[in-house]
């Protein structure tokens, strides 16, 4: 979780070894303390549209990454994309799919969504942090998004 710093990524992720996995692999670039986790598609829908618990967060402390599965409980991670993409002020904001799906029609779904990137989770550890570290040093560090 955030701790005091403007979060940069939200992680959407139900599994509690995919998100330990995935802290780790961002710490490895001191990128951990800027993440926030959730762990279904409905609490990612609030705190992205500041409702529901969320509801006093501040509009302006938007992440600048989304790390997204697809296979979540509640609202999946398509809903969560789709109501993404569709909102005027969050539809720049970059969104990973990163999950286990290998199935062609989430693959295509995504993307018709207007997702930014979709990654099949490696099973293997060591790719799985190399993917997860490079996935945040692109989006956090090398990408330019829209000034706004």
């Amino acid at each position: 979780m955030s701790k005091g710093n403007a979060v940069e990524i939200l992680l959407v992720e139900d599994n509690p070894n995919d998100v330990e996995l995935t802290l780790r692999a961002l710490s490895q670039h001191n990128l951990a303390n800027k993440v926030h986790v959730v762990g279904d598609g409905a609490q990612a829908l609030d705190y992205l549209f500041r409702t529901g618990e969320y509801a006093g967060r501040n509009a302006r402390e938007t992440p600048k990454l989304v790390l997204l599965d697809l296979k979540l409980p509640k609202v999946d991670g398509l809903e969560v994309l789709r109501r993404i993409k569709s909102d005027a002020a969050l539809k720049v904001l970059p969104v990973v799919v990163l999950t286990s799906s290998r199935e062609e029609k989430d693959v295509v779904e995504s993307y018709h969504l207007g997702v930014n990137s979709y990654i099949v989770k490696p099973v293997d550890f060591e790719q799985f942090v190399s993917s997860v570290s490079e996935i945040g040093l692109y989006w956090l560090i090398l990408n330019q998004p829209p000034r706004g």
